[in-house]
């Protein structure tokens, strides 16, 4: 995954400046689920180590810190906003998911998320992915190059922020991937 999880850090810290304080935590699982990175505020983030995508693929351990996180009442309080979880994969899990999905549909505050997923290439389970789903606005999205994940994370953070400067936050607005701009960074290594 190289350096694909800093072009949406970068853009949800600069809309984290300019409307409303984004909040984003990071598990990773590719050979064991991990807390990469503790929810933080966006623009506070100065570095998060490169992702590799090796070994398994244990989702159902990922689902379960990702419960685990949102239930969490010291780390997000009850008066913040909606939470947005979202999904990348490049493959299929390894271990049991279905339990761990069951489990985080259900919780309190993990029911009220909203899902978004994106498969990257082809091999990327995609009727999984869209179960995880559940923004009606946001189908399953699918990278074939790294500016379409650009595309999908500026438009996940433009997402998040008319959410978070709305009278009705919980409400889920429209979902659109933006064109592509001339900003978008092009380093990235797609493999």
């Amino acid at each position: 995954m190289s350096c694909r999880h800093r072009v949406a850090l970068r853009a949800f810290a600069r809309e984290s400046r300019l409307r409303a304080e984004i909040q984003v935590g990071l598990i990773t699982f590719g050979g064991t689920a991990h807390l990469q990175l503790p929810l933080a505020a966006a623009q506070a983030i100065t570095n998060v180590d490169d992702l590799t995508a090796t070994g398994k693929t244990p989702l159902g351990a990922a689902l379960d810190l990702a419960r685990e996180l949102l239930e969490d009442s010291e780390r997000i309080p009850s008066r913040a906003y909606r939470p947005v979880l979202i999904l990348l994969s490049d493959g299929r899990p390894t271990d049991d998911w279905k339990a761990p999905f069951e489990a985080l549909c259900k919780s309190e505050r993990a029911s009220k998320a909203s899902r978004l997923a994106m498969a990257i290439g082809a091999d990327a389970d995609e009727a999984l992915l869209k179960s995880f789903a559940n923004d009606p606005a946001a189908p399953l999205f699918k990278a074939h190059n790294a500016r379409d994940i650009q595309q999908f994370f500026r438009a996940v953070t433009m997402s998040v922020a008319a959410r978070a400067a709305s009278q009705n936050p919980d409400l889920s607005a429209a979902f659109e991937l933006p064109p592509a701009s001339e900003d978008d960074d092009l380093d990235l290594d797609f493999k």
